[in-house]
């Protein structure tokens, strides 16, 4: 797919009427393309938006996005952000316009959604044995040159069946060794010796090429520093081996992968220490959560409350919700529940309130509960809360926010919407 195609794609996005299937956007926008109404540059609050409406800051993303960038610049590490935590084509485009190398995803859905937009370099973190999918990719790496694509293995028997599924194809598949986080950790290869007789099944095929070794530090067992730079430094022994043994002969550079939202601390630290290889070294981070970050899960466990002087993330969502009923002093519910909000970390965090266009906080006011279109609210005497009050929430795990909304407005602190982000969930 070459640039212009990847552009009119992206552009095919603002072209998109609005209508009944976006929740939260003005009724009296049906029949306006997605460009259309961006470009009228409504008010949040005063433009017709009905809540539940789930905004994303334009600024703190803008400052996300950058710091993101900049982190991994420093640390010489190129950077594949998960694509999973918004399946967002313009939000991808952004981030490869903010340095990425590419975009890691996780089933081969995500896959077809970033190719259709033009994302050009996929870093599959998941073994891929599925046959349709694999001719799929195949046709795709043999159509276009310029595709790069890079998977997992994990098995002798999950490169047998890649193996079988890519017989009769054209350039290999590049793949490489993901070595588990330990014992009782997720996928992945648990011992090195187990790691080498996956390496040598990759060899003994003409359909895939081995290119390096990856894994999650994230699953590490009782993860503390400690324990997630020892992995991580098993990881990197585990590359220099296989390099000394010459299973990279042929490749141009040698892949070595980790990186969630939680470690990319220790990723940074460790992947410098990294030691001469035979061939340059591409020292893929996968952070994806740092996109629009949260006020909850990532906002605890982020490793810039380790490391301040690099920075800090921002918390860019916030739903914004009404007060439907006020039964007590005691209570009162809005309209925005499990279908709207993040609820598999952290119950939302009642923010602010505005009423009559002023805002100010949620004082005495936090979340309890969640039914399906409702939000429990416990509210103190200090609370001055009414029917009608909307009611600003943060919300925590960005991946299982993003998922709910098909269109999200863009927002900037004065309230005007400048942008819709769309997603293929």
């Amino acid at each position: 797919m070459t640039a212009d195609t990847a552009a009119e794609s992206l552009a095919r996005l603002a072209a998109e009427r609005v209508d009944h299937r976006f929740k939260g956007l003005p009724p009296d926008a049906d029949g306006l393309t997605v460009g259309e109404l961006a470009a009228q540059r409504r008010d949040l609050f005063t433009g017709g938006f009905a809540t539940p409406v789930l905004a994303l800051s334009a600024e703190r993303l803008e400052h996300n996005l950058k710091l993101m960038e900049t982190y991994a610049a420093r640390h010489g590490l190129a950077f594949a952000p998960h694509g999973k935590t918004s399946m967002a084509p313009r939000l991808f485009q952004r981030q490869i316009e903010h340095g990425a190398w590419g975009i890691t995803l996780a089933v081969p859905h995500q896959v077809r959604v970033a190719r259709a937009f033009g994302t050009r370099r996929v870093f599959l973190a998941n073994e891929l044995v599925d046959p349709a999918a694999l001719r799929w990719v195949s046709a795709r790496l043999d159509a276009d040159p310029d595709f790069r694509f890079v998977c997992y293995v994990d098995s002798v028997r999950g490169v047998e069946l890649m193996d079988a599924a890519l017989s009769g194809a054209g350039r290999p598949v590049e793949v490489v060794v993901e070595l588990a986080a330990g014992e009782g950790a997720r996928t992945g290869v648990r011992t090195e010796a187990e790691c080498a007789a996956v390496a040598d099944a990759v060899a003994g095929t003409r359909t895939l090429r081995l290119v390096g070794v990856a894994g999650y530090e994230g699953e590490v067992p009782k993860a503390d520093p400690e324990r997630v730079t020892a992995w991580l430094r098993r990881l990197v022994a585990l590359a220099a081996g296989f390099d000394r043994a010459g299973r990279f002969e042929g490749v141009d550079e040698i892949v070595v992968s980790a990186g969630g939202s939680a470690w990319f601390d220790a990723v940074a630290e460790v992947f410098a220490e990294i030691p001469g290889l035979s061939r340059p070294v591409l020292k893929l981070l996968r952070s994806g959560a740092y996109v629009s970050h949260d006020d909850g899960h990532y906002r605890k466990l982020t490793p810039f409350n380790r490391v301040p002087e690099e920075g800090a993330l921002e918390p860019a969502f916030r739903l914004w919700t009404q007060v439907v009923s006020r039964p007590s002093a005691e209570q009162a519910f809005v309209n925005a529940g499990k279908r709207d909000a993040a609820y598999d970390l952290d119950l939302p965090f009642a923010q602010v309130i505005r009423r009559d266009g002023a805002e100010r906080p949620a004082t005495g006011v936090s979340v309890t509960g969640l039914s399906d279109q409702h939000a429990w609210l416990s509210t103190t005497p200090e609370a001055d809360l009414e029917v009608g009050d909307w009611v600003g929430l943060g919300l925590s795990h960005p991946c299982t926010s993003f998922d709910k909304w098909q269109l999200i407005p863009v927002v900037t602190a004065d309230g005007t919407v400048v942008d819709y982000v769309r997603t293929f969930f």
